[in-house]
């Protein structure tokens, strides 16, 4: 695993490197993505069939076989352990109650000139919600993506995902019916941002795309903004650990490797102001990467995009990290409180020993679909606002109009807009 110390004379020029870790080529598949993205606008349904054929492997011979029935994820939910139905209800109640919080009001001000400014609230009418298929199936996602779009009152949601050899989730077919979703597509990649952004024959246009994905997704994502909303553009999952000399090294370790077992391109990295803590994690990640049935992916991930930095001490464990601006951020010190007024950027923050990253990505509440790439620098989690758009209310009175139409109709002509002027003028006594 790459060491680094910040009192080390080529330490900054490393540090680089680890900042462009969220790096994506999308350059390189851009052409490729764009000529998915035109065939579905042209032909629909039947470029979706075909990139299903080439990408996941099956013959789409009607249309109707595309769509996944509600009976089918009704059937999934009644067949579910009821530990784990439990479980799955447990995680529903408490992301709609996080996110209920986040739910802004429509406002009305009134002047005493009685004019009224306000601001009215409403919901998308179709959301999309894209869900990861490949390398692993991720109920989780669905829930976190389509409980805020509930909870915003958006009236219809359309949810694609991949279906490698016509097979899906079980899990996830459960969660879609404790959802209560209508429509939903086996369709993954970049073609399912392109039918949800344009339309197709069975799959309707919608006006927010969110949820996580590939390179390709992502670049698909960033090419139809502009034509349908999105959340943001996200690549490969990433941790952030700030420990003192009270860490745990068996658990950062596990922290770390919570991650490098998502992906060989997502990225553990420990800023801890301890060399014994330093030496220790390194170790125990050996040790515990012989227990992981996903073994392989995660050595890759830690070997090639995972470091342990030696900070001088607290304060300047939190600058580095800030430039890190992390997915996930866990501050394993004895007092993470103190600190937390220090961090301005990461996606979502995890305090001390007894609250690891995973608590997160299923029960704990908050959003897990999270900022990466050091873009918490300026994204936020997935939220209630991104179901909603806010338009403005203006009612001006004869009082008001009075007052103010003579300021504005100047301002109009000044910037030579006639009409504008005119049309002001033509309400003042």
């Amino acid at each position: 695993m790459k060491r680094l110390d910040s009192t080390d004379v080529d330490f900054q020029s490393h540090f680089d490197q680890l900042l462009k870790r969220g790096k994506m080529d999308i350059d390189e598949v851009s052409l490729l993505v764009k000529s998915i993205l035109d065939s579905i606008k042209k032909e629909g349904n039947s470029a979706i069939k075909r990139d299903i054929a080439k990408f996941d492997h099956w013959d789409v011979v009607e249309d109707s076989m595309l769509e996944i029935k509600t009976d089918t994820m009704k059937q999934a939910y009644d067949q579910l352990d009821d530990s784990l139905k439990n479980a799955l209800h447990l995680a529903y109640d408490r992301i709609e109650n996080y996110h209920q919080k986040q739910m802004p009001k429509s406002w009305l001000d009134y002047a005493d000139d009685g004019s009224v400014l306000g601001q009215k609230v409403s919901a998308v009418d179709r959301a999309g919600l894209y869900i990861p298929g490949g390398k692993a199936a991720y109920p989780s996602s669905l829930l976190m993506n389509a409980i805020p779009a509930i909870v915003a009152g958006v009236e219809e949601i359309v949810v694609c995902t991949p279906t490698p050899n016509n097979e899906i989730n079980e899990l996830l077919l459960a969660a879609m019916h404790l959802c209560g979703i209508k429509k939903a597509f086996k369709v993954g990649g970049a073609s399912a941002i392109g039918a949800m952004a344009y339309g197709t024959q069975s799959i309707p246009k919608v006006d927010v795309i969110t949820g996580p994905g590939n390179i390709f997704v992502a670049t698909a994502k960033k090419l139809v903004y502009g034509e349908v909303n999105i959340d943001m553009i996200a690549g490969p999952s990433e941790i952030g650990i700030i420990a003192d000399e009270s860490g745990d090294p068996k658990l950062l370790a596990m922290d770390l490797l919570s991650q490098a077992e998502h992906d060989e391109m997502a990225s553990s990295l420990l800023i801890t102001t301890s060399h014994k803590i330093a030496d220790e994690t390194e170790k125990e990640i050996e040790i515990a990467l012989k227990t992981l049935s996903r073994e392989e992916i995660a050595r890759k991930s830690i070997e090639n995009r995972g470091a342990i930095i030696k900070a001088g001490d607290l304060d300047e464990a939190a600058y580095l990290m800030n430039q890190i601006a992390p997915e996930h951020l866990e501050l394993m010190i004895e007092n993470p409180f103190t600190l937390l007024p220090k961090i301005k950027h990461a996606g979502a923050i995890f305090m001390g020993r007894y609250t690891p990253e995973a608590i997160g990505d299923y029960i704990a509440g908050p959003n897990h679909t999270l900022p990466t790439g050091g873009t918490a620098k300026f994204y936020s989690p997935l939220n209630v606002e991104n179901f909603l758009k806010k338009s403005s209310i203006i009612s001006m009175s004869k009082e008001s109009i009075d007052s103010l139409g003579e300021a504005c109709a100047l301002l109009a002509q000044t910037e030579g807009l006639q009409a504008h002027q005119k049309s002001v003028q033509m309400r003042l006594d």
